[in-house]
């Protein structure tokens, strides 16, 4: 059952899912955030009329930008760069020119730089070490199989900038790709002053040595980095969150170029009990609510702690800069869920799916082992969700809505594309000849036969082995 917290000033719902009409409650919170493509405001819906003239959906946006772009390249990028921003771009402009980006490292807070520096060695010390390594299985008769591992060539990595800097995005993508030794990195972020004009954002650029960044972002910044058009090449893979615009672009373009995931808005769930103080569970669901949209749950199954929790918010969210968004947020998007025990809590979590799963209850390395779907697990009470977003090591960049029942976290190894090599001797193939042979007649395919016992036959020559 749902019910608004009678708690003054923040009505976060209240989900007690020991009760049989809670399914309902549950799933609303499961689906709201999901990017499906249905749900733009007001504002937006007027900016798709001044625009298109009609009212069409975000879907139907990103379908007539993505297809505009891609018939007439770069001037389709430049006017909706100018409609949608408000920012007139040129050809010459619209990438960032070396010595903008120089400029910015050399004005930058020596405090900051050093602080990315850090940040980057944590990054690609984690990310090395789990980068894929080439296998090599030997086989009788001689022959060998192996799976290689390369390096994508090019990838595009998306940095939003629309209500605020995200020179950590930069860092949680740009390094896992360097590390799995991705040549060329295509940095877009909207002109704006928390994006492609944001000295801080280029100042990291330039201490990464990243030296291709342009001013677009949206659709039709996706749009460009999978099809390519004039100044801009094409890539490889296209990385990185937005909005729902490039979620929905993401989509759109994939097999085209390649993507990480359709992600939505950020989300959280703390699991707590009695062990857990109060006042770090409300911070801790701040702290993703401030992203605005974003999910903050809490699951406990220990019932007075939903009221600490509540008071708790009211008084953090008093001293915070964005009280009114966060407040939203957690009205909208976050619930405080009461569940029978830990194993409730654990297939709730599973079905939730989260993208951020922060396990502060008592023993949290034997609650790890009964949850199995979350983007990324953070355990005990001195690892808050804010770790892993600046300095811990994996990417931030993580599945969302529920995907994480599928999808992995950024890593090095999406940047990797694999192929197997398959090296067979005249011995091993004789080994194989009769299965081989039988599967193939089975199927009809009396071609692929041939091409096997061909190799058999008398007089026939052998060049490998």
């Amino acid at each position: 059952m749902e019910s608004p917290a009678p708690t003054a000033g923040v009505a976060i719902p209240r989900i007690d899912a020991r009760r049989p009409d809670s399914a309902a409650a549950i799933e609303r919170l499961r689906r709201n955030l999901a990017p499906d493509g249905n749900v733009v405001s007001e504002a937006g819906r007027r900016k798709t009329m001044e625009v298109f003239g009609e009212p069409l959906s975000p879907v139907e946006v990103v379908d007539r930008i993505c297809d505009d772009v891609r018939s007439r390249g770069l001037g389709a990028v430049l006017e909706y760069t100018a409609k949608l921003d408000g920012a007139r771009m040129s050809a010459d402009s619209l990438r960032v020119k070396p010595e903008e980006l120089a400029e910015a490292h050399a004005g930058a807070d020596p405090e900051l730089l050093a602080t990315v520096r850090r940040v980057r060695d944590n990054l690609m010390r984690f990310q090395t070490a789990i980068l894929h390594k080439d296998v090599r299985v030997e086989i009788p008769g001689g022959g060998y199989l192996r799976q290689r591992y390369l390096p994508l060539e090019r990838a595009g990595l998306c940095v939003p900038g629309g209500a605020a800097a995200y020179p950590s995005t930069l860092l949680m993508t740009a390094v896992p790709a360097q590390a799995a030794g991705v040549k060329e990195l295509a940095v877009v972020a909207p002109p704006t002053a928390y994006g492609s004009y944001n000295a801080d954002l280029l100042a990291v650029c330039h201490e990464l040595g990243v030296t291709e960044v342009y001013r677009m972002g949206g659709a039709q910044a996706v749009a460009a980095l999978a099809y390519g058009c004039e100044g801009v090449p094409r890539v490889d893979k296209i990385v990185g969150p937005g909005n729902l615009f490039v979620a929905l672009a993401k989509r759109r373009v994939f097999g085209e170029a390649g993507i990480d995931s359709i992600a939505g808005p950020s989300e959280v769930i703390v699991v707590a009990d009695e062990t857990t103080p109060p006042e770090y569970v409300a911070a801790d669901l701040i702290a993703q609510a401030e992203h605005s949209p974003g999910s903050a749950v809490l699951i406990t199954w220990h019932e007075p702690l939903v009221e600490r929790v509540a008071e708790q918010l009211q008084e953090q969210l008093a001293e915070l800069d964005r009280s009114e968004l966060t407040r939203h947020s957690l009205e909208a998007f976050g619930a405080l869920i009461t569940v029978e025990g830990r194993e409730h809590a654990a297939r709730l979590c599973d079905e939730l799916a989260t993208e951020h799963l922060h396990l502060a209850c008592s023993d949290p390395e034997e609650m790890l082992g009964r949850v199995r779907c979350a983007g990324a697990v953070f355990l005990g009470p001195h690892s808050p969700v804010p770790v892993g977003d600046y300095a811990a090591g994996p990417s931030h960049v993580l599945p969302t809505g529920a995907t994480a029942r599928f999808a992995n976290g950024l890593s090095s190894n999406d940047f990797l594309r694999s192929n197997s090599v398959i090296a067979f001797t005249a011995d091993t193939l004789a080994a194989e000849r009769d299965d081989i042979v039988r599967l193939a007649t089975v199927e009809g395919l009396t071609g692929h036969a041939r091409a096997v016992t061909i190799r058999g036959a008398k007089g026939t020559t052998d060049g490998h082995g």
